[in-house]
């Protein structure tokens, strides 16, 4: 035998389905059933023919010829007491026996109708009986009442022997009626063991096709099964390396070698994850270390750039006052440019600065009444607002569970923002609105000024970007980046509502209480490509 033929039980066991055990053994069960069921009904027919026959034929024949023997001796008795003495009472037996005769005979007839030996016995007893009721009988029952009858003294011996053969005759009936309903007993007896054996032998079959069926039952469906789920629960438990055993009919076979090629696409799934997550634990730990230089870095810069920035800043600015007017028209131009851009380096660090501090340094979440930090906004803003003429409206705003610094860094970069990019010779309106929009709470603050081109809506969210040079409006343009920042840090979004035409209007969600995971907080690259671009 080569490596690629099959032992004959290796191959049907191995190809046939759960559907076609269970169809052969439901269709073996149902034969089986059938086929004892058939021989039940057959026994059980057979017993009652059998019983039907000795109880409503053999029985009440052997009964019926005994009462017809009974009314021919009746008869003979008549007969001979008649003949002898010529009373007329002997005649009234005779007449009896007579009447219970032709009732016999018609009920032997009818039953043993059937019988074609019972019949002939019949006809022989009736032979008989006629023979000695012609030539003894009849004659005899003729003569005159009153005195003997001259006959019976001459056929005496003649009606002896005549009423001999009809009691021969009866005899015979009898003992071939006796022996039918013996025969008959016999049968039903025979056939009732019968019975007791096909029923206690179809008992004991249903019982082992059971023991069969159940056997089957545990061996191809339920000790695979079983097996199966122990290789599963030993996968579940964490040995991936742990093969399925393919067992059982074909269908469980190949739900076996499924699971085991889902189990090796689980180990290849793993190993590339593990490997993933080395390389994302290698990146954290490199992320790890660039924050830990960015905050190095941001010490540097508040204190160790922040002392000779001052330095050049004051001597500049001395050197302003000391010397200004004192040099040609271009000295004087050298040293104010050299003070604007001290003080816009000094401004641009603090910025800086406080936007690498969103969602490191600022980060303890509290419960927060917005209405009162806008307050406190409105009040720190007071100068520019009542220089500006600005008009601030705000809508009942909510509590919120956030950081109270970052609300407070974002009320006072949109309304700041809001009042500073004002229309030249226009009062600022500035109106904040809040809405609750399923989890979220949903915010607006909508002013009259000169507005965003909806090509720059995502351009002013970007660090450092500018719509306007520096000579038209002050700042670093930082402010709305440091917003994008504070709001997705708080599990929310914003953006510029391009369908607003009037003025503008900066759209934000913030969340009621803070994300598991806040928003992304990567400090947005800058575009330089364009000089002092955006908002």
């Amino acid at each position: 035998m080569t490596g690629s033929e099959r032992p004959p039980r290796t191959w049907w066991l191995s190809t046939w389905t759960t559907r076609r055990w269970l169809q052969v053994g439901a269709a073996v069960s149902l034969a089986v059933l059938a086929l004892l069921g058939v021989t039940g009904a057959w026994v059980l027919a057979r017993t009652e023919s059998i019983s039907r026959d000795l109880v409503d034929v053999r029985s009440p024949a052997l009964t019926t010829a005994i009462r017809l023997e009974s009314a021919l001796l009746d008869q003979e008795t008549g007969i001979r007491g008649y003949g002898i003495t010529g009373t007329v009472d002997f005649i009234t037996p005779y007449q009896e026996g007579l009447a219970e005769q032709k009732t016999s005979i018609a009920q032997l007839t009818e039953l043993l109708a059937d019988d074609r030996a019972g019949l002939d016995d019949l006809k022989t007893v009736q032979d008989a009986v006629d023979k000695w009721q012609e030539r003894i009988a009849r004659p005899i029952a003729a003569a005159p009442t009153g005195s003997p009858s001259p006959l019976a003294t001459e056929r005496a011996a003649e009606g002896k022997k005549a009423f001999d053969d009809v009691r021969a005759a009866l005899t015979a009936q009898q003992e071939r009626l006796r022996a039918d309903r013996v025969r008959a007993r016999d049968d039903l007896m025979a056939t009732m063991a019968l019975r007791n054996v096909v029923f206690g032998a179809a008992a004991i079959l249903i019982v082992v096709l059971t023991a069969f069926v159940f056997e089957g039952l545990r061996r191809g469906i339920t000790r695979p099964l079983d097996q199966l789920g122990a290789d599963a629960r030993t996968i579940a438990d964490g040995d991936f390396d742990h093969p399925i055993s393919p067992t059982g009919p074909a269908d469980l076979r190949r739900l076996s070698g499924e699971i085991e090629f889902m189990r090796r696409r689980l180990v290849r799934e793993l190993a590339f994850s593990e490997e993933a997550r080395q390389r994302l634990d290698a990146q954290a730990a490199d992320l790890q270390r660039s924050n830990a230089e960015l905050e190095q870095f941001a010490y540097v810069a508040s204190h160790d750039l922040q002392e000779p920035l001052r330095k050049v800043s004051s001597f500049t600015q001395l050197l302003q006052r000391r010397y200004g007017g004192q040099l040609d028209t271009r000295a004087d131009q050298y040293i104010a440019f050299a003070v604007d851009g001290a003080n816009r380096m000094q401004v641009l660090i603090n910025d800086l600065l406080d936007f690498s501090r969103v969602g490191r340094m600022h980060n303890t979440h509290q419960s927060v009444d917005l209405d009162k930090v806008m307050e406190r906004t409105l009040s720190a803003l007071s100068v520019g607002i009542e220089e500006a003429g600005a008009t601030v409206t705000h809508d009942p705003l909510p509590t919120l569970v956030a950081d109270p610094t970052q609300m407070g860094m974002l009320w006072q970069n949109l309304i700041g923002n809001a009042v500073k990019f004002r229309r030249p010779g226009e009062a600022p309106e500035i109106h904040v609105t809040a809405a609750r929009e399923d989890e979220l709470w949903r915010f607006t603050v909508t002013d009259n000024g000169i507005g965003i081109a909806p090509e720059y809506a995502d351009k002013v969210f970007v660090i450092f970007q500018r719509l306007h040079t520096k000579d038209a409006y002050s700042g670093s343009g930082i402010g709305l980046a440091m917003c994008k920042k504070i709001v997705e840090f708080h599990g929310g979004t914003i953006g510029v509502d391009t369908d607003h035409q009037d003025g503008t209007r900066i759209a934000f969600t913030l969340a009621s209480e803070p994300p598991a995971s806040p928003g992304p907080s990567t400090l947005p690259e800058a575009d330089r490509s364009g000089t002092e671009q955006t908002r």
